[in-house]
């Protein structure tokens, strides 16, 4: 039986499940917060703001998704109807391009860099970081992940996040391995009555310190470029070495941070069911995680940029649609090529879905994040650069307006990069290269 007490911030069920006590943690209420249900009451701090990224292959059909009316209360078009629920929520940006500067274009990886690292690179290797690395130098530095990937496709090279050019943050690829990663053994529950630190963690990050200890000594006997590598590696490790650092303190209670049930580890695969229901219990989990304060940065790929989507007992994947399905020319548009774009829609409402359903004081989870969401092609029949689909959904705790349709025909995508960044906090004046570059942020979506 569970006895509840008066309330207050640190606050929590207790019972008993198989001889075993549990706790589990109360969303955060009214009474814990100020006045304004802004920042807790008793200490004054604010809320968390949280980042994500959402990636899509193959674009959508145009015409099918740009809004008609600028501005304020846009309309909705057919591809865009899966998320007509956070119309409010979301902002979308219609007309921008990637520049090539005189390159030859990478299909399904020129557009993708452009968007998510500020820069087409000469070849099909990338050369910067990613826009969710450089936001989680600022913000994902004292949560125990400094971000988590996953891939809803079953391949860990789908991700594109990057900590820099040489190195990706490979994705999971199962839901019941992320559950584990994140709740397992090592999780610490911030609304525990009692906290111990956990030996092994300790024992590890004594281990990574005396490794760190010794790097001047190595450095000394090796050539520059090893000492390139090892120096990214240092940097790696003494990330790793603070996250640790983090399990041993007692964290701060989280009334928002509930434990969800044990998730069974699903099937993997390109087949597009499959895709949505890891699609689907990802965004459950990456939710939970970034409510208890696991991490404040959240990258998802629902699939891989040449998008290998296939309905079960098909023939064609959806890339194969986007160049061998023929136009209707009736209806002006690809109707196979249609159901599968709104498939992928509908994974990003449930994603959304699952942020906007954690209630954190006046607002959601949703509400104190900003997910931006990209692809890698706007015609993607034609590899088309132009015309790309992006999206924001958030105003990241009320630092972007939302609800706006911006029209921004011939401009840089890295627009949109820029503004998410400056409203996450990252000191950027301006973003990209060469005639991807800009120092123009999107006004009508600054708050």
């Amino acid at each position: 039986m569970i006895y509840m007490r008066p309330m207050h911030r640190r606050s929590v069920l207790r019972g008993m499940m198989g001889g075993a006590a549990i706790s589990v943690g109360l969303p955060i209420l009214d009474c814990f917060l100020n006045t304004n249900g802004t920042a807790f009451a008793a200490t004054g701090q604010a809320l968390p703001v949280r980042f994500g990224t959402w990636f899509w292959g193959c674009g959508l059909n145009p015409g099918r998704w740009e809004p008609d009316k600028v501005g304020a209360d846009y309309d909705i078009k057919p591809e865009m109807a899966p998320v007509a629920g956070f119309k409010n929520k979301l902002n979308v940006y219609s007309g921008l391009k990637t520049f090539l500067d005189g390159k030859a274009v990478g299909v399904h990886f020129s557009g993708v860099m452009a968007c998510t690292t500020g820069t087409v690179p000469n070849g099909m290797m990338p050369s910067k970081a990613s826009i969710d690395s450089l936001v989680a130098d600022v913000i994902g530095t004292r949560s125990r992940f400094r971000s988590i990937e996953v891939a809803c496709a079953g391949i860990p090279s789908h991700s594109q996040s990057r900590r820099s050019a040489t190195a990706m943050n490979p994705a999971e690829v199962s839901p019941a391995k992320l559950y584990t990663r994140i709740f397992g053994p090592e999780f610490t529950d911030p609304n525990a009555a009692v906290f111990k630190p956990d030996p092994a963690v300790m024992v590890r990050k004594s281990a990574l310190s005396v490794v760190s200890e010794k790097r001047q000594d190595l450095m000394k006997k090796i050539g520059a470029a090893d000492r390139q590598r090892l120096d990214e590696y240092f940097t790696s490790v003494r990330e790793l070495e603070q996250q640790l650092a983090l399990q041993l303190e007692k964290p701060a209670p989280i009334e928002s941070c509930s434990v969800p049930g044990a998730v069974a580890d699903s099937a993997v695969g390109n087949e597009i069911a499959m895709v949505r229901e890891n699609n689907r219990l990802f965004s459950t989990l990456l939710a939970h995680a970034v409510a208890c304060d696991q991490t404040r940065v959240v990258n998802v790929a629902f699939a891989d940029a040449t998008s290998s989507l296939r309905h079960k007992g098909g023939t064609q994947s959806h890339h194969e649609h986007t160049h061998e399905e023929p136009i209707d020319v009736k209806l002006g548009y690809q109707p196979e090529l249609a159901v599968f774009n709104t498939e992928i829609m509908e994974g990003f409402n449930e994603f959304l879905t699952a942020m906007d359903g954690i209630k954190e004081g006046d607002s959601t989870l949703l509400d104190r994040s900003i997910i931006f969401a990209s692809t890698d092609h706007g015609y993607a029949k034609l590899h088309g650069l132009e015309n790309m689909p992006l999206f924001t959904a958030g105003s990241g705790g009320g630092r972007m307006k939302t609800g706006i349709h911006v029209a921004a025909k011939g401009q840089p995508v890295t627009r949109v990069g820029l503004t998410a960044q400056q409203a996450m906090g990252v000191p950027v004046s301006s973003w990209g290269t060469e005639s991807n570059e800009t120092s123009r942020t999107i006004t009508e979506v600054m708050a």
